[in-house]
């Protein structure tokens, strides 16, 4: 068993994240671990820290998760993203397995036995009756404890009225009680609650200029149960960008290797350079699974990439555009097998 320092964000407006598309009718559920990563460096940058060269602030953090509170004095049910490769359990009846294979989260409590590589004995664990959409969890909650919502606005072209209003629609994401979106913090979190002040009044996500996005924030700690065993392969809970292509070559070496890929990059947000587009990465997402490479002694994997683009124009950048890909990892034991 270990313990992690989280923070909860409790968001006190609506919330949009736009996804690759740009497309504003349909809002993502998390905000994964560069962004985030991203958006803190900035309230420093903007209030005068020095940002290091290499664009290390000292921590690491996993992806945004949600977790469902009923108020303050209770204690929070934190979700897990359900690693790629899991068999969570096995059944006849193919519509309970219909069932199972919507399940994106796991109850932190239950998911050592992830982990561990057990699965889950319906008889035992009455586990379809805890199946709650995209939810497994043993607790009581509601299972749209964050909802979806469609609303319409219009954008001006003109205020002379030569231009017709556009009409568009925006997803935005609520949440019920003390719920929200949590994530894990490893190393010297004192620069992460400076940024993390300057960040909640901002906003985090897009639409933040019409108020989306504020957030209040609480710290606490949580505990995973891991295997005690030498396991082979990990598991990743935050965006993870290979140190190098050895290294990405040894991890993708297993039999039971499983990740998805996501393209990193989007709008500079600093201005005078807003005009301008950031290189492009891409990423293995979170609850992937990879094979441990050489010289791995556990924690955290990967590399902040410098994303800052070369423009033709002669136009000079005077700061790095960084993305952290260095992620918090767990270990991992697969049904048949280390």
């Amino acid at each position: 068993m270990s313990e992690y320092k989280i923070y909860k964000l409790h968001f006190t407006s609506p919330l949009h994240i736009s996804d690759q598309r740009d497309d504003s009718s349909t809002s993502l559920k998390s905000i994964q671990s560069d962004t985030m990563y991203s958006a803190l460096m900035s309230c420093l940058a903007k209030t005068g820290h020095d940002i290091p060269d290499n664009g290390d602030l000292g921590f690491c953090l996993s992806s945004l998760f949600p977790f469902y509170q009923k108020d303050k004095s209770l204690s929070p049910v934190l979700f897990l993203p359900v690693p790629l490769n899991a068999k969570l359990v096995e059944h006849a009846d193919i519509s309970l397995m219909k069932k199972v294979k919507k399940v994106k989260w796991i109850d932190s409590k239950r998911y050592g036995e992830v982990l561990s590589g057990r699965k889950f004995d319906d008889e035992k664990d009455n586990i379809f009756s805890q199946i709650q959409g995209e939810y497994i969890c043993s607790n009581d909650m509601p299972a749209d404890f964050m909802t979806s919502e469609t609303c319409q606005r219009v954008k001006i072209e003109s205020r002379t009225g030569d231009k017709d209003a556009l009409p568009y629609y925006v997803d935005r994401i609520t949440f019920k009680d003390f719920s929200g979106l949590y994530f894990i913090a490893t190393g010297n979190t004192s620069l992460l609650e400076t940024a993390l002040n300057i960040l909640a009044v901002e906003g985090i996500g897009t639409d933040r200029n019409v108020g989306y996005g504020l957030f209040e924030y609480s710290s606490g700690t949580m505990t995973i149960d891991q295997p005690d065993c030498d396991c082979r392969y990990l598991l990743n809970l935050s965006m993870f960008f290979p140190e190098s292509e050895s290294q990405l070559r040894q991890m993708l070496d297993g039999e039971h290797a499983a990740y998805e890929v996501m393209r990193r990059g989007g709008w500079i947000t600093t201005y005078p350079f807003n005009r301008y587009r950031k290189n492009v990465i891409y990423g293995f997402v979170p609850g992937s699974v990879f094979s441990k490479p050489d010289g791995f002694d556990g924690g955290k994997i990967g590399k902040t990439a410098d994303l800052t683009p070369k423009i033709n124009n002669g136009t000079a950048f005077n700061h790095h555009v960084w993305r952290c890909g260095k992620a918090i990892t767990l270990p991992i034991k697969l049904n048949d097998g280390l």
